[in-house]
């Protein structure tokens, strides 16, 4: 015989079992790379924050970080075999932060809340076109991911242009003088146009993987993302702005390259395009 406090646990025990058997099996180790994800979204609410209290140098360089955890997180999610719809949606949400709202705050307060209701719109152009790109990346890499580039600018590089931009010409501001509204004439175009790049469907560059088969079919990318990386620790700011440029550049040069050779794949097949 039963007493009505054995049934009662027995019941809860049953229901615990049921609860567990119905939820989908968890991959403990997306652990590791959402831990760079989170340390991304940190360092674009300590740029917030840092550009809030008037230090913009500080905001700047933690929207850089912000890019490198970026970098480890995808790094470590393909190292670990941990790629998930989770580690995506985790991903573009901190993204969002990072490198649309940091960024776009950033421009507005050091120089385009001159402009009024004009610097709002400007400042506001990489968040929302950073939420356009971010959506689509998410929609189409449940379809078929390219597999070494990316369709559109990629939201990192765009932030991390605005933050160079500041970091670059922020002592040299004279250098705009002779424009009607100094450094806004400059801002106002850099800022359209690379925040329109975002939702081109213009190829940028991949950075890739670290593994003996990439390395050694992708060896020009490698060295030239190598390159880059050494540009940027011995030319700090002015390197972050010049390897952005080559970047975009390159990417700009390749689709014009494709869109004039009419390169649709072989026998004049379109084949599918990952827009993300």
């Amino acid at each position: 015989m039963k007493y009505p406090i054995q049934k009662k646990y027995h019941t809860f025990k049953e229901r615990q079992e049921r609860r567990k058997k119905s939820k989908p099996p968890v991959n403990k180790k997306i652990a590791v790379p959402s831990f760079f994800t989170l340390m991304n979204l940190f360092s674009g609410f300590l740029a917030i924050i840092s550009i809030s209290d008037g230090d913009f140098v500080r905001g700047a360089w933690l929207i850089a970080l912000a890019g490198l955890f970026d970098v480890f997180d995808g790094l470590m999610a393909r190292l670990a075999d941990a790629t998930t719809d989770f580690g995506i949606e985790l991903d573009s949400i901190c993204d969002m932060v990072s490198f649309g709202v940091a960024p776009g705050f950033l421009i507005y307060i050091w120089s385009l809340h001159e402009l009024g209701f004009v610097g709002i719109i400007i400042s506001a152009l990489p968040p929302l076109c950073g939420a356009v790109r971010l959506a689509r990346f998410n929609v189409n890499a449940r379809l078929e991911p390219t597999k070494n580039f990316f369709i559109g600018l990629p939201i990192p590089a765009q932030a991390i242009m605005l933050g160079a931009f500041f970091l670059t010409f922020r002592d040299s501001l004279d250098v705009f003088a002779f424009l009607e509204n100094g450094v806004n004439s400059a801002l106002i175009p850099f800022t359209v146009v690379i925040s329109f790049l975002m939702v081109s469907t213009l190829p940028f560059d991949k950075i890739p993987r670290f593994d003996r088969e990439t390395i050694r079919q992708q060896k020009g990318k490698f060295i030239l993302f190598l390159l880059y990386l050494v540009l940027i620790l011995i030319f700090k700011e002015y390197g972050l702005m010049a390897v952005f440029i080559i970047f975009v550049l390159k990417g700009i040069t390749i689709g014009a390259i494709q869109f004039f050779t009419d390169d649709y794949g072989p026998a004049g097949v379109d084949k599918f395009q990952d827009y993300s």
